[in-house]
């Protein structure tokens, strides 16, 4: 990408943490213009979970989707647009969400192949009680930074993996509705393209104003998770 676009006097690098890897991806950015080693900084989250699907197992197969999405973060008029961030990260749950073989510790094999172990696995339900502790704890612990309430908030984008998890985030923060973005259906789970991908939408569709406090909150594999408040 970096060929196509001409930017050969940009460095270039990879962040990888699953459905937070936009999230850590800004994070990233972020340091690096705060320390001025970048003025402007391009992440972009894509994921193509097609590769690592068994279209055989309609517990799975059915969430996810390929997608990527963009943002451009530098300096605005009124400074770092970021106004606080947070990140988390609990590896005893990885297990939950993984690739069994494919990797370094288990690399794959004629028996692993034959044990479709090349593919993803959720224990969906584990998952589903730990993400929905997880966003809302995630979001109330960047407002409590900003010195925020979840009122405050213009838009809510979360992480579009289960919309069952989305709903019951909005309600814990007492955020109605129409104040939080939604295109799962559209899309499916696209893991780190998802925000991108649901922001883009939001800008698109005039959800989005100058001067808007937006709340992104994500959480996935490993188990990682993220939150930020963005003044647009």
């Amino acid at each position: 990408m970096q060929a196509r676009y001409g930017a050969t006097d940009a460095f270039c690098l990879d962040v990888s943490a699953a459905c937070a890897g936009f999230r850590y991806g800004c994070e990233t950015a972020s340091a690096f213009i705060a320390t001025g080693k970048a003025e402007m900084v391009l992440v972009v989250g894509v994921e193509i979970l097609s590769k690592v699907t068994n279209f055989e197992d309609r517990s799975t197969c059915v969430l996810f989707g390929d997608g990527a999405g963009a943002a451009v973060l530098g300096p605005g008029p009124g400074g770092h647009p970021i106004v606080a961030s947070h990140l988390g990260a609990d590896g005893r749950f990885a297990s939950l969400i993984e690739l069994p073989a494919g990797g370094s510790r288990n690399p794959m094999t004629h028996e692993a192949l034959e044990k479709k172990q090349q593919y993803l696995t959720v224990k969906g339900n584990e998952v589903f009680k730990l993400g929905v502790r997880g966003m809302a704890d995630a979001c109330i612990k960047v407002l409590d930074i900003a010195g925020l309430a979840p009122a405050d908030v213009d838009l809510l984008i979360p992480h579009q993996a289960n919309l069952r998890i989305m709903d019951a985030t909005a309600k814990r923060l007492e955020i109605p509705p129409e104040r939080v973005m939604v295109n799962i259906e559209k899309y499916g789970n696209t893991s780190a393209a998802s925000v991108p991908i649901a922001l883009d939408e939001a800008v698109r569709g005039g959800r989005v104003h100058a001067g808007d406090l937006i709340l992104m909150v994500v959480f996935g594999g490993g188990l990682t998770w993220g939150s930020m408040l963005v003044r647009w």
